[in-house]
């Protein structure tokens, strides 16, 4: 049985626990499912819709029944859900890759403390104080080839997870598809999704 006075504790903390206040708040909260976009069913997207209309009747045949053709149309949708998670991974990677002005986002934080450093530093010597080259190249910090490729993977090691799990679910339900669209065209029936 729990006591009245931790009823009323924790009444009292849902109330300050009701996620943003300013509107600038709720409106970036709202956001957060969208980042990508690969949430979204590609039928939202006129364009991938057709191409999946397109893809499903060349999947299914001439002449096909409408039962396979919805079964190819499955297939159709999760092949196109894949191109699309695969170009958002490109995307997301040549952003970075191909901006002359990328700087690693460890590399950010590390600049505004020098930055911070060398104020005080002319604030107590005076404007022309002689910095260390060390301390400008942090400032300054440009990096290019595959270091730079190792920095942008590693700032976005968060997001590529997102992205790949993504993928493996929609792998997952392409196998199934193909594996119902199978079934149905040997003449067994058709399955479900997730059913063996």
């Amino acid at each position: 049985m729990i006591s009245k006075r931790k009823i009323t504790a924790n009444r009292s903390n849902a109330k300050a626990s009701t996620g943003p206040k300013t509107i600038f708040g709720k409106a970036r909260a709202a956001q957060n499912a969208r980042r990508h976009g690969l949430s979204l069913s590609i039928l939202v997207d006129p364009v991938r819709a057709v191409e999946a209309e397109n893809l499903a009747r060349e999947i299914a045949g001439e002449g096909a029944a409408q039962e396979t053709i919805q079964l190819a149309h499955r297939i159709a949708e999760a092949q196109i859900d894949i191109m699309r998670i695969r170009q958002a991974r490109q995307d997301l990677m040549t952003r970075d890759l191909y901006n002359p002005d990328y700087k690693p986002q460890k590399f950010i934080t590390a600049a505004k403390r020098i930055r911070g450093l060398i104020r005080r530093l002319v604030r107590t010597f005076g404007a022309f104080t002689p910095l260390p080259p060390e301390i400008l190249d942090a400032v300054y910090y440009n990096p290019q080839g595959p270091k730079k490729l190792m920095l942008i993977l590693s700032d976005l090691t968060p997001q590529l997870a997102a992205i790949d799990r993504y993928e493996r679910r929609t792998r997952s339900r392409r196998k199934f598809a193909i594996r119902a669209f199978d079934i149905a065209r040997q003449g067994r029936g058709t399955i479900g999704i997730g059913q063996k």
